[in-house]
């Protein structure tokens, strides 16, 4: 009988809110703000008991957490503040305003125009530039 060549890794059960909170070096409380904030993955869970959903992380979402986590201890930032970043980065609009304040602060140079944007603006430049003069009388004769 040959050896079976395909090896599986072992899985862990997904673990609780308080069990989690601890492996990340924080509280439950910890936990449900930040998930409030939108900087936890979402759950797949399904409710249970009477219709209330028990959050249960996952080796994977703990690392998320860990990586967010270590973001505001490397910029020195609020879980408000990388919540508000990942709004900016994820909605175009709110983008465009926070560009526009920061360009009348003067903190960012106005964005680029395109490269199109810019030949285009060079055409009509240059066509309103050589346009003939319009003469009503002809020439004077030497």
């Amino acid at each position: 009988m040959a050896a079976d060549d395909t090896t599986t890794t072992p899985t862990t059960a997904p673990v609780p809110i308080s069990a989690a909170a601890e492996r990340v070096g924080g509280t439950a409380r910890m936990l449900r703000y930040r998930e409030g904030l939108g900087l936890l993955p979402r759950t797949q869970d399904l409710p249970t008991g009477r219709g209330h959903r028990h959050r249960r992380f996952t080796e994977e979402d703990l690392r998320t957490i860990e990586q967010g986590l270590e973001l505001e201890r490397e910029f020195d930032i609020p879980p408000a503040a990388l919540s508000f970043a990942l709004r900016v980065l994820a909605e175009p609009d709110v983008l465009a305003r926070v560009r526009a304040h920061g360009e009348r602060l003067g903190r960012l140079t106005a964005a680029p125009t395109r490269a199109l944007d810019f030949e285009k603006e060079k055409a009509m430049r240059l066509l309103q530039v050589r346009r003939p003069a319009t003469r009503t009388s002809p020439p004077p004769l030497p």
